[in-house]
Formats: C-alpha cells, sequence, structure tokens
C-alpha cells in the first residue's frame, strides 16, 4: 500500500512539471552548446574549446538547479519575496558601481561586472527577474486598490510604476550599459500593456516614442546632433555604432567590422548553410553576442527559422500557463518574462542582420554566458512554478497580502 502511494505521489509530481516549457528550453541549450563550439573550435585567440563548452555546460546545471529551487515556491511566497529580491537586486547594482571589475571596464566601457579570479556575474541580469516580480506586485495590489478605471487611476499606476522603475535605469546608465536599460524599459512597456491602462493614454505615449526614436535618429546623423546628444550622456562608441547601422558598407575593418562580418557570415549560409562546424567568415565575439552569426552561417535560413520558431514555442507554452493558472499576480510576471525573452531575441538577431545597431544583448539560452543564462533560468523556474503549484488566488485575497 505504502508503494502505491509512493507510486501515485511521483505520478502526481510528474503530471505538475511543464515539459512543454521543458522541450524548447532544452533545444535551445543543445544549440547554444553547439554553436559555442563551433564558434571555440574557429576562435582565432588560444581559447580552450573544451573549457569554453564546459564551462557552459557548468552554468546550464546550475540553472537546472535554481529552476528546480523556484519551482518550490508558490504565489504566496513569491508575493513576500518580491520586495526582498527587488532590494537585493538595487543593492547588487550600487556595488557593482565600486567593485566592478576594472579589467572588463577596459574592455567594454561598462562597470558591469563583478570578477573573482576567472569567473564574472553581471548582476543586472538577475535585477531582471526581480524587477518583473516587483512590478507584477506592484501592478497586482494597485488594481486591486481601484475599483473604477479611469484616466487619471491609469496615469497614477503608471506613476507608480515609474517611481518603482527608476532606480534601475539610473544605476545602469552610470554602469554605461545602455543595451541592458532597453530590456527594462521593453519589459516595462509590455507591463504597462497589459496592466488595463487605457488606449487614450497607450496611443499617444506610443506615438510620442515613435517621434522620440525618429528624432534621435536625425541627430545622430548629424555633428550638430551628435555634440547636442553629447551633453546628454551619449557616448562616442554609440554614435559610430548606429552610423555603422545606417551605412554598414562604410566602414568594414574598424568599427563596422563586426557588424559586416556577421553579415557575411550569415549570408553565406544561404538556404540550409554550409554544415556543422564549417566557418570560413571570422566574425568576433561570435560565441556571445553574434552567436546567432554561427547559426546562420552553419545552418542557414532553414535553421535559422527552426530557431526563431522554437522562441515562440516557448512563448506559446508560457502564454498556455497564463491562461490555465488564471491568477491575475502570475500573470504579469509571465508577461514579464515574456518581454524580456522577446525583446533579447529580436534585439540579438535583429543586430547580427544589421536590422537594429549592435547592443551586448546576448541569444537567451544560446549565447555563451552566465550571468545572463542564470538571469533567464529563473525566468524559467517562476513559469514552472505556476505549472507546480496551480495556484488561482483571487484579486480579494492578493489584496489581504498587499503590505507595502
Amino acid at each position: 500500500m505504502e508503494r502505491m502511494n509512493s507510486r501515485v505521489a511521483r505520478k502526481d509530481d510528474s503530471s505538475r512539471i511543464d515539459y512543454g516549457i521543458i522541450f524548447p528550453v532544452l533545444m535551445l541549450a543543445i544549440i547554444g552548446l553547439a554553436s559555442i563550439y563551433v564558434a571555440a573550435t574557429h576562435d582565432t585567440s588560444a581559447t580552450s574549446i573544451l573549457r569554453q563548452v564546459v564551462s557552459q555546460l557548468v552554468w546550464y546545471v546550475l540553472g537546472i538547479v535554481i529552476v528546480t529551487v523556484i519551482m518550490q515556491f508558490d504565489s504566496k511566497q513569491l508575493w513576500k519575496l518580491a520586495p526582498i529580491v527587488y532590494g537585493i537586486g538595487l543593492l547588487l547594482l550600487v556595488l557593482v558601481l565600486f567593485l566592478y571589475s576594472r579589467a572588463y571596464a577596459a574592455n567594454t566601457g561598462a562597470k558591469s561586472w563583478f570578477a573573482l579570479g576567472p569567473f564574472t556575474f553581471q548582476p543586472s541580469e538577475v535585477m531582471k527577474p526581480a524587477y518583473i516580480l516587483m512590478m507584477a506586485k506592484v501592478i497586482t495590489v494597485y488594481n486591486s486598490k481601484v475599483k473604477e478605471r479611469t484616466v487619471r487611476s491609469d496615469w497614477k499606476l503608471i506613476g507608480t510604476m515609474i517611481l518603482w522603475t527608476l532606480p534601475v535605469p539610473i544605476l545602469l546608465l552610470l554602469q554605461h550599459d545602455f543595451g541592458t536599460m532597453l530590456v527594462f524599459i521593453a519589459i516595462f512597456a509590455g507591463l504597462v500593456v497589459v496592466s488595463g491602462v487605457t488606449w487614450r493614454i497607450l496611443v499617444p505615449s506610443f506615438v510620442g516614442m515613435v517621434v522620440l526614436g525618429s528624432s534621435t535618429l536625425m541627430l545622430v546623423a548629424t555633428s550638430w546632433g551628435q555634440s547636442f546628444l553629447s551633453k546628454l550622456g551619449f557616448e562616442s562608441y554609440q554614435f559610430a555604432r548606429i552610423d555603422n547601422w545606417l551605412h554598414p558598407a562604410s566602414d568594414t575593418t574598424n568599427s563596422g567590422y563586426q557588424l559586416w562580418q556577421s553579415m557575411k557570415a550569415i549570408g553565406s549560409g544561404q538556404l540550409f548553410g554550409k554544415g556543422f562546424n564549417v566557418s570560413n567568415v571570422n566574425v568576433p565575439v561570435r560565441e556571445s553576442d553574434m552567436i546567432f552569426s554561427v547559426i546562420g552561417e552553419n545552418f542557414g535560413f532553414v535553421g535559422s527559422v527552426v530557431l526563431i520558431g522554437l522562441y515562440f514555442l516557448l512563448i506559446y507554452k508560457i502564454i498556455q500557463v497564463i491562461f490555465d493558472t488564471k491568477n491575475e499576480f502570475y500573470a504579469y510576471i509571465a508577461v514579464g518574462v515574456i518581454m524580456m525573452i522577446l525583446f533579447h531575441v529580436f534585439e540579438n538577431i535583429g543586430m547580427n542582420i544589421g536590422l537594429l545597431p549592435l547592443t551586448g544583448i546576448p541569444l537567451p539560452f544560446v549565447s555563451a554566458g552566465g550571468s545572463a543564462l542564470i538571469g533567464n533560468m529563473i525566468g524559467v523556474g517562476l513559469i514552472m512554478s505556476m505549472r507546480y503549484h496551480y495556484y488561482s488566488y483571487s484579486k480579494t485575497g492578493l489584496e489581504q497580502k498587499a503590505d507595502f
């Protein structure tokens, strides 16, 4: 009898694990390890192939452990943890301004990494899921208190979200990490859209962002515009990146070399690619930010479509979890995770093919690097915990738990 009960318990636990989420993440991990192997094999520097692949594999194992731990937290526990992890994340962003790796800062210009011997850690990556948790709680609490939505109440919600968000971009700007700041802006925008804010605010805001972005590009294209933007904190390398994006063929040997080589590698893959571990085009940093150039060259257009299809499958499965659990707090967390992954994919692939300017945005679950992978795996852990516990708390229940 005890053996039967144990068997039933194991079956019950297994049914609570969302294999629909695990499958695309696992496939992306396999693609990532294979691509890192190719990049390391054809790297012109004296980099150990085994070390790069094993190092990434260790990060995957650590990520699996983190997912397993986070799965044990239900929505009530995540609700209580939200302000704590948000506060810890802000503390890490402050500490890195003083304890950053001098060597990395000299190479990248950003004060974003802690370094301990050969190991490095970027706190802004784990701040992303912490920020998502906090924003989900802020929106849920506000919606539970406001019974009748008006334009004024919606502006008040946006103002509250901005106040909680503001410390993050300020600290990232002090680190000179503009790319990561864009990820937080994307998460913020996605959460505003699904928070119930009226279209009377959303449409003018969208138009304003388009006008602002277009105006900034026009200013970058002129010398006096660059001089004006420099006074606002823009760096010369940012102007160079945008110029190379607008005119990729104008400088293929210096600042535009990386983008040009990436476009050549992807184009040379054509429809089906050159085959696994075949690389005739040298692309700097292809194991990390430019990993898509490896996939495009080796597996061509078809392989690239399969990769993008896996991301859409992952996002589709996350959306399914939202509708199944019917939990408002969970829903905002899931939307935040979707926006985090979606922006990373869009920006990374876009910059590799010349559609967007170069930024230091890695490809989720594929690019080499531990910090970004751990941040993404925390997001997966949050989604897995939703299916694992399958609780459906009402807005009223969450309102009673509000403690700030």
